[in-house]
């Protein structure tokens, strides 16, 4: 069986599809990280698993931050504040990888899943709840 540094958990859930789902591709990211370094293949492989994700990572974030300006979230702008200051660290994990500065550790690995779960629990929570309080429908069309 393989390791995972993340299980998906339904607890992680915000309630729609389309963010759950993304969350869950991140999850698999990181997952595909983990197994880069629990197997010696991460000098390797952690570049392209990193760049993978900050591309990913950001095309989630906006997807996010369309929903929050279409529906006036009041928390929006300290919200994309987090996102941009996760894009920043990312980008300098990826082009530490890429030159051979940094090497993929525990640390980085915690780092990953401590702030994706923390995200997801307590800010993504946020919006969660102001969606749900004014009934708002979230799909891929809208």
């Amino acid at each position: 069986m393989e390791k995972k540094l993340i299980n998906w958990d339904e607890h992680y859930s915000v309630g729609y599809k389309i963010f759950d789902d993304q969350h869950k591709q991140l999850v698999e990211m990181i997952n595909e990280l983990y197994a880069a370094f629990l197997s010696g293949e991460a000098l390797e492989k952690a570049p392209a698993i990193v760049s993978k994700m900050v591309g990913y990572t950001d095309s989630h974030f906006k997807s996010e931050e369309k929903y929050f300006d279409k529906y006036n979230f009041p928390f929006a702008e300290e919200h994309k504040a987090i996102h941009r200051s996760f894009v920043e660290k990312a980008l300098e994990l990826k082009n530490g990888l890429e030159s051979g500065k940094v090497t993929v550790s525990y640390d980085i690995m915690n780092f990953l899943r401590q702030w994706l779960i923390e995200h997801i629990m307590g800010e993504d929570q946020k919006y969660k709840e102001f969606f749900k309080e004014n009934n708002i429908q979230i799909n891929e069309e809208n």
